[in-house]
């Protein structure tokens, strides 16, 4: 078969499994909501609104616009009433922390916070809040599933159950993280069993550089995905065929891109999704070095905008508004 017969081939099916997203949705049969992953300001989320979106995340990292250690309670409501008053649903708030550091100070410290913005997504009545699950290196993977079940059943979730809130693992496996993947996910849930307040925060992308399958993941933790994240991740042939996914003289052979403009099967994810009857909020998470990330302060950049308007131009023919 010729390359042009197989581009014709794949063009067709792509319209195919497009046009049955796009049907379901007439029918009502799904309704997701396309959004943004960002910072508070009053600008952004009036961006988002302009923009078409309809969901809205927040970073609630310390030290920014939504730090749940100093936010006083006027603050949460004027977060609260301009997200509300653009129309948006706020889907979750993130914070990145390692609630079982080594180091009891810095363990105390990340436990401490995240009590908080637990606290912050109750009083915004956002219904997840998308952190790591913690880890402690060098132990072996039952030892760390262990303590971060005690670690969360003592400190989090009487809070989780007071103010209606879960707590989802993305699988950014740069960080203090163990839910990374399937073999991750596996040992957590069953660990975890049938608790009400743990589930997953989907990013594809940590799985496509993962040399993961983010597709498969996704249909067999399906009942476990309460937020998505949307972006994208590009392997860069030339350098892994010159130097491997180790290169001796480290350059990157992998980046994050805007939806589209990597190597994942944005129709085969949405089919897993649609078929699963994923109802929740799918948040771009923009890091395309090529748009403007990562952006100087809070306020999104003209550029970095600029992501996003071609993020959304290419997810609306899979998710139409």
């Amino acid at each position: 078969m010729t390359a042009t017969r197989r581009c014709f081939l794949t063009a067709i099916a792509t319209a195919w499994a497009a046009s049955r997203l796009t049907q379901a949705k007439t029918r009502g049969g799904w309704n997701p909501k396309l959004g943004v992953l960002g910072r508070f300001t009053d600008l952004n989320i009036d961006f988002i609104k302009q923009e078409g979106f309809r969901s809205v995340a927040l970073w609630a990292e310390p030290k920014t616009s939504l730090d749940a250690a100093a936010i006083t309670d006027e603050r949460v409501e004027h977060v609260k009433q301009s997200v509300r008053g653009a129309g948006l649903s706020l889907s979750a708030v993130s914070t990145i922390q390692n609630h079982v550091a080594p180091d009891l100070t810095v363990r105390n410290t990340a436990n401490t916070y995240f009590t908080k913005v637990i606290e912050l997504a109750g009083k915004l009545g956002a219904p997840y809040v998308g952190t790591s699950s913690g880890t402690l290196p060098g132990k072996a993977l039952s030892i760390q599933v262990d303590e971060i079940v005690r670690v969360y059943t003592e400190k989090y979730f009487p809070l989780c159950e007071k103010q209606g809130v879960r707590i989802l693992w993305e699988p950014w496996a740069g960080g203090p993280n163990i839910a990374t993947g399937p073999i991750g996910y596996e040992a957590l849930f069953k660990a975890f069993g049938a608790c009400p307040y743990v589930g997953l925060q989907y990013d594809p992308s940590h799985l496509v550089w993962q040399m993961m399958d983010p597709i498969q993941c996704a249909r067999d933790f399906a009942d476990k995905i309460f937020d998505v994240h949307l972006k994208d991740t590009e392997i860069l042939r030339p350098v892994v065929r010159r130097g491997g996914i180790q290169p001796v003289n480290h350059n990157a052979w992998w980046r994050f891109r805007l939806p589209g403009l990597g190597s994942i099967d944005w129709v085969a994810f949405f089919t897993v999704l649609m078929e699963a009857g994923y109802e929740g909020a799918m948040n771009i998470e923009h890091e395309d070095e090529l748009y403007g990330w990562p952006c100087k302060g809070d306020e999104f950049s003209e550029a970095y905008k600029t992501g996003f308007r071609m993020a959304h131009r290419y997810l609306r023919q899979f998710v139409p508004e």
